[in-house]
């Protein structure tokens, strides 16, 4: 069986189980307390060496780490990562555009500001354009077409939707952007939704800086 390696506030842990949901692929979740060094230590670098989640373990006890590529490795073969070389070239575009600028913004973002980190005001400024950027161009890429990559739910749709559907929590007015809002809807009718959204509460640690 597949063992998952989470921290179940998490988003970038969503994408996977999000997805695992979707397949209804079976899998062994194994607790990662990362604010309290667990992530660090050298049996899990092992498995991921930054020490962040998720970390994904094949039955046969290879390791995958980084949850874009555990979205690629679990797609494949399935409707959510199409054949078609161009397809799929422009579901890896929007993977990028997900890792370097919606995670790393609207996701620091409701990170500092669910768990109480202070950072400076120019940093929190440049996220916060960075983010409004990221709505701007998401919703203009969904005037074009109902998901990211044509007509078609992919794993493209299941990555920028972990962090932007959360937007509000980072102080982003979700609302301007109507578009992405129906979008989002659509993404929750999907067969498989995984509506589960785990806060940083429970966890008595989060307030912590990660090790």
């Amino acid at each position: 069986m597949l063992k998952l390696y989470d921290y179940l506030p998490s988003q970038n842990a969503y994408k996977v189980r999000l997805l695992l949901s979707h397949l209804g692929r079976p899998y062994q979740t194994v607790p990662v307390n990362i604010f309290e060094g667990q992530g660090q230590t050298p049996e899990y670098r092992a498995i991921n060496p930054t020490g962040a989640v998720p970390g994904l373990q094949l039955p046969d006890g290879r390791v995958l780490a980084e949850s874009l590529a555990i979205l690629c490795y679990l797609a494949e073969g399935t409707p959510y990562l199409p054949a078609d070389a161009y397809q799929r070239a422009r579901v890896l575009q929007w993977l990028s555009f997900e890792n370097d600028y919606v995670q790393n913004s609207i996701g620091s973002l409701r990170f500092w500001k669910l768990t109480g980190k202070q950072r400076p005001a120019e940093l929190v400024d440049g996220k916060t354009h960075t983010a409004l950027r990221c709505l701007r161009i998401l919703d203009q890429a969904l005037a074009r077409a109902d998901f990211l990559v044509g007509d078609s739910y992919t794993i493209a749709d299941m990555a920028c939707f972990a962090y932007a559907h959360l937007a509000e929590d980072a102080g982003l007015p979700l609302r301007d952007y109507p578009r992405v809002l129906a979008w989002i809807a659509r993404v929750r009718r999907q067969p498989g939704f995984l509506d589960r959204v785990v806060p940083y509460s429970v966890d008595p640690h989060s307030g912590a800086e990660l090790p």
